[in-house]
């Protein structure tokens, strides 16, 4: 985003009326405003959430004026931006479009302290009775980074699916569409699974959408905004088959071009599966690539013959996702004006980069990326505890290569995901949001600054426990494997990587970061205290009677599955029952969430070691830099191809050890390698690869640790050394690196300053 400072003294809310002030709440009578001329729905339905925001700050309702204190204008441009200003004693709302003017609506809410989160959250906004008011010479711009900024909803049947009154009706989009209005976000792809019904059935979803400006999409299995899995009836048309059924699956996809005509819409193109699988009726690459190809060319005329004939106009994306990189690298030709849209592993780590030609399509580049998922190794369904730093590492690098078109999170529940969530659509509003203070202001928005600051570090020691072992992943169990040998394809929790005394100190951890939110619990305003336990106390008591019940003995690894559950309850009844059915204590009913515990490693090991961050470093080229809240060492430092960084370190003695490196398990930006390699003092340099079929075990186990570990085996002499690890590609990251002269040692946290 570019953030255009023109004129700015005060930045936010004055507390009290100067003379060089503009005063658009006086304390004693009603904001008014002022509509200038004709304005689109979505700027009605801002308005209408404007003045509820006001009626709960100031207890009045918002009046139209003809002499208001704000008045609100519809700009006729492109893009999302939008302008506050001071204008002859008013304060001017005016949008580069009609969305931009309901962001800039929703700003004066954000000014005046309604937080984004102020229903999805229940953060009620404190009540005041002084002025609010901005310097006569205000004036601020906003111009969006990303174009196209949105939410998919998946895997919503353990969640928002249950909660849903209507059954993802128009009122449960409505509730979804003002949130995406507070956060910036135009675009939904709506919930697809099985048991959900298709968005454009359900009578009124398609007009709610309208009425809020938000741009309707498909995930990468819908092509042209088809729900297969709830629309395609293969009684009435036979198989969802291109080579032997072409004519019903392009009648399928005629009506809803059809249906949809005339509206704002974003296409996905190409084809897959029903569901998330691959292509039906193809079976070596070439039929694969032809078949594709011949989707892809009759879908562009099925656009341009019933939705418009300036096709080239028409949003479009194409989604490689899984399967279908290796198709669209086989020689698929997509066509210059359609968006290629990369993806994530599914664990946030970005799979895929354009490369330079890729960068220049006059689509685009966009990225689809995972909040939570379902699926191999290991769900993550629960609690949302992806890395600060993963999430603006991955999107920065995504921004740096000309991915600016369309950003999609994955989510299974906004709520849940809230932090997250803001996070990721923050950076696709404006990319040069500062990451360093970023949760620390959220909290304090939520909560006040006085519990937000307060509150600050344990919350970021929350993501740091999370990113060593997600709660999901602490059975060290997995699932779709063999269902052969394992019953239903899921192993059970048995044993535990981390060693006993690793264990212990996981669990103290925990109790420390709990002890602190339940310190600054009762200082938290009472209007407030629901969310304070849906985004503060809920996650870090559930994630840390999880680590109980795995880790500690049996009574009380049965007192920490029976709190989870309690825990939930409480949840579920938060302000009379308003969130029932939202938070369930074991999605999928997977066998980690059971009353079931692992087993230590027998054998302890000691013996020398040497320990560090990769942040230590005593020297560096450039090309390096830190990135906070990112790994075990919540400072893994990434490096451009070419750079280096340099640690000193002294041997106690002559012998053999092991250096482990532990590398943030990223993938090739590019169909090249991922390389680095290790030299100490002048030996030979040894190269190591992080490049790993997906799906593979050593691909699984480096996704569920959030580092890849690897061994490299050394011979020191006694004294000093120099160790020097170098990028011989793009995007990698190191972590952590240890020199262990215990060969066997049987450990899971890399033990620096130990």
């Amino acid at each position: 985003m570019r953030h255009r400072l023109l004129i700015l003294l005060f930045l936010g809310v004055c507390l009290s009326s100067m003379a060089s002030n503009v005063v658009w709440f006086d304390g004693q009578h009603s904001v008014s405003y002022q509509l200038a001329g004709r304005v689109d729905p979505v700027v009605k339905q801002a308005l209408r959430m404007f003045c509820d925001d006001m009626q709960l700050v100031t207890g009045m309702k918002p009046v139209a004026a003809r002499e208001a204190a704000i008045r609100i204008i519809q700009g006729k441009g492109s893009d999302d931006g939008f302008c506050l200003s001071v204008q002859k004693g008013q304060l001017v709302v005016e949008g580069h479009n009609a969305r931009g003017t309901a962001y800039g609506l929703l700003e004066l809410s954000r000014m005046a302290g309604v937080s984004p989160w102020v229903w999805w959250g229940d953060v009620r906004p404190y009540s005041r009775s002084t002025p609010i008011s901005v310097a006569d010479t205000f004036c601020i711009e906003h111009t969006p980074s990303v174009a196209y900024r949105g939410i998919f909803i998946n895997d919503e049947d353990w969640s928002l699916r249950q909660w849903s009154k209507d059954k993802m009706g128009p009122q449960t989009y409505r509730r979804l569409f003002e949130l995406m209005l507070r956060l910036r976000a135009n675009t939904i792809w709506p919930a697809m699974h099985e048991g959900t019904p298709g968005f454009f059935t359900v009578p009124g979803n398609r007009e709610m959408a309208d009425s809020f400006g938000i741009v309707v999409g498909s995930s990468h299995c819908e092509p042209l905004l088809r729900n297969n899995v709830a629309e395609w009836n293969r009684d009435t048309r036979g198989s969802y088959n291109y080579i032997t059924n072409h004519q019903q699956v392009q009648q399928y996809w005629i009506e809803r071009l059809k249906e949809v005509k005339g509206s704002e819409k974003l296409f996905t193109i190409g084809m897959r599966g029903i569901h998330d699988g691959a292509m039906e009726g193809v079976k070596t690459k070439q039929e694969q690539l032809a078949a594709l190809q011949q989707v892809i060319d009759d879908q562009r005329q099925l656009i341009r013959q019933y939705y418009s004939k300036n096709v080239e106009q028409v949003p479009q994306v194409f989604i490689p996702y899984k399967e279908v990189l290796e198709i669209m690298e086989s020689g698929l030709r997509v066509p210059d004006d359609v968006t290629l849209m990369w993806c994530d592993d599914n664990y946030g780590y970005l799979t895929r980069l354009p490369d330079a030609n890729q960068q220049k399509r006059r689509g685009g580049g966009g990225v689809y990326y995972h909040l939570s998922y379902w699926g191999r190794p290991h769900d993550y369904l629960w609690l949302t505890t992806t890395q600060p730093g993963l999430i603006y590492h991955e999107m920065r690098t995504a921004y740096d290569h000309n991915c600016r078109k369309l950003w999609i999170a994955n989510v299974h529940d906004p709520k849940v995901a809230a932090y997250d969530l803001e996070l990721f659509l923050d950076l696709a509003w404006d990319i040069n949001s500062p990451l360093d203070l970023h949760l620390q202001r959220w909290l304090c928005t939520q909560f006040g600054a006085q519990v937000g600051n307060a509150v600050f570090p344990a919350m970021k020691e929350f993501y740091h426990l999370n990113a060593i072992r997600k709660p999901e992943f602490m059975g060290w169990t997995q699932v779709e494997l063999d269902k052969k040998k394992y019953p239903g394809g899921k192993s059970v929790p048995d044993y535990t990587e981390f060693s006993l005394q690793e264990g212990y100190e996981r669990m103290e951890a925990f109790a420390r970061i709990e002890a602190v939110v339940d310190t600054w619990r009762p200082l938290v305003n009472v209007g407030r205290q629901d969310a304070y336990f849906a985004h503060v106390l809920y996650p870090v008591h559930a994630a840390a009677a999880m680590t109980r019940k795995m880790l500690a003995n049996e009574p009380a690894s049965l007192q920490a599955y029976e709190e989870i559950q309690q825990l939930t309850e409480r949840y579920n009844a938060m302000n009379g029952g308003k969130w029932r059915g939202l938070m369930s204590a074991a999605p999928r009913d997977l066998p980690v969430f059971g009353k079931v515990h692992t087993k230590f490693p027998q054998h302890p090991s000691i013996g020398r070691l040497i320990a560090r961050n990769a942040c230590d470093y005593q020297t560096a080229s450039n090309g390096v830099s830190v990135v906070s809240m990112l790994g075990h060492s919540m400072n893994a430092v990434a490096l451009t191809k070419d750079a280096a960084l340099m640690y000193d370190f002294d041997s106690p003695s002559e012998g053999e050890a092991v250096l482990y490196t532990a590398m943030i398990p990223t993938q090739p930006s590019n169909r090249g390698d991922l390389r680095y390699q290790v030299t100490i003092d002048d030996q030979e340099p040894v190269v190591i690869s992080l490049k790993t079929p997906y799906r593979s075990e050593r691909w699984k186990q480096s996704v569920l640790r959030g580092q890849s570990l690897n061994k490299t085996p050394v011979h020191l002499a006694k004294g000093p050394h120099t160790l020097k690890i170098k990028a011989l590609d793009e995007h990698i990251i190191v972590d952590q690196w240890m020199i262990d002269f215990c060969p066997n040692r049987q450990f899971y946290v890399i033990p620096v300053n130990k």
